[in-house]
């Protein structure tokens, strides 16, 4: 009973939602400060975009999320909210089966493939609502660096930039890295006399995992390096991090189960057996900015160094942040809005 009511008012939410939508028009006198929902439509799924901020220059920058099953409105916070926006618009993307996206799709509708024809497809939809001259930077976080490759690979001609945060280009490998990274840092923490007792349980979790890739152990690494962050911060390794965050109204009715079950489909697809990009970072030739947190375990740090090395554009920067680790955008915003900030003026 339960479920059904919330799928009505989901109903509910998206045909209000929809037709606040539709009553926008590109020539809106509030372009320089947008604050509007649309939903595009591909393959059987509905999927939710939020866009605000400056068009002022319709320059829009297009966040996707990590997860798989993550949601866009949990960046609209922090710097990317007070000072990015000011400077242009910002596009925060609930993928396929995340967030407030709707549908009915079957296993065959969920790939990694199909999600890159979704950004896509709300490129054109940016692009019939605002104007054809209006231009786009992309950034991925985590599994959104995944993502991000993945769309470009198929059609990067209408983005002037690719800003890489902390990004899984390569999930086929992050087995062995999470085995690599966390023995790395516990070792140092031990020897730094910070937590000894956790960072030897690390350090047993680490020993004790089979050599080839396991879900369950892949899982129990994957729990282990965000659980890492929280004592690293304990210690002030890395800043802990900040949050404005008072947009929860839009993901009131995000449905959970649905989020999940994203990430189950690619997973039981090969996600973590099969899929790397590493090998194709060099066709991706538009300007690039690689952002990464110095203690990232989630997507170890190696990975900031491939991603540089590998990407073909010939105007390409790679930063890391000193007291950070997964989410830079978090623990150091003013840094991170301002590398951003500078990366987009630079190139629009």
């Amino acid at each position: 009973m339960k479920k059904i009511i919330l799928s009505k008012v989901k109903i509910a939410v998206l045909i209000v939602i929809v037709l606040n939508v539709f009553s926008c028009s590109k020539d809106d006198d509030n372009i320089n400060d947008l604050g509007e929902t649309i939903f595009v439509r591909h393959k059987n799924a509905d999927m939710a975009a939020y866009i605000h901020g400056n068009a002022s220059e319709k320059v829009f920058l297009i966040i996707l999320h990590g997860g798989p099953g993550g949601s866009g409105w949990q960046y609209r916070k922090n710097t990317i909210k007070s000072k990015i926006e000011k400077n242009n618009a910002v596009v925060y993307f609930d993928q396929r089966g995340s967030g407030n996206s709707q549908g009915s799709y079957s296993e065959a509708d969920v790939s990694v493939d199909i999600m890159a024809e979704d950004v896509l497809a709300l490129v054109k939809v940016l692009k019939a609502k605002y104007g054809d001259d209006s231009r786009f930077f992309l950034m991925g976080h985590s599994w959104g660096g995944t993502l991000g490759p993945a769309t470009l690979l198929k059609n990067q001609e209408d983005f002037l930039g690719w800003i890489d945060v902390d990004g899984a280009h390569d999930p086929k490998g992050s087995y062995n890295e999470y085995k690599i990274a966390l023995k790395k840092m516990a070792d140092e923490q031990v020897a730094l006399g910070n937590n000894i007792d956790y960072w030897k349980a690390v350090l047993d979790l680490v020993k004790n995992v089979g050599p080839d890739y396991n879900e369950d152990d892949f899982y129990k690494m994957n729990r282990e390096a965000y659980r890492a962050e929280e004592k690293l911060a304990d210690d002030k390794v890395i800043n802990k991090p900040i949050s404005d965050d008072n947009g929860s109204q839009y993901n009131f009715f995000t449905n959970t189960w649905n989020a999940n079950r994203i990430q189950s489909i690619l997973v039981k697809k090969g996600l973590f057996q099969k899929v790397s990009f590493t090998n194709r970072l060099h066709e991706i030739t538009i300007p690039s900015l690689v952002l990464w947190g110095k203690y990232d375990i989630g997507v170890p740090t190696v990975y900031a160094q491939e991603a540089y090395d590998n990407l073909g554009s010939n105007q390409k920067e790679l930063f890391i942040f000193e007291k950070s680790a997964h989410s830079p955008m978090d623990t150091e915003p003013d840094l991170f809005a301002e590398k951003v900030i500078d990366f987009i003026n630079l190139h629009k």
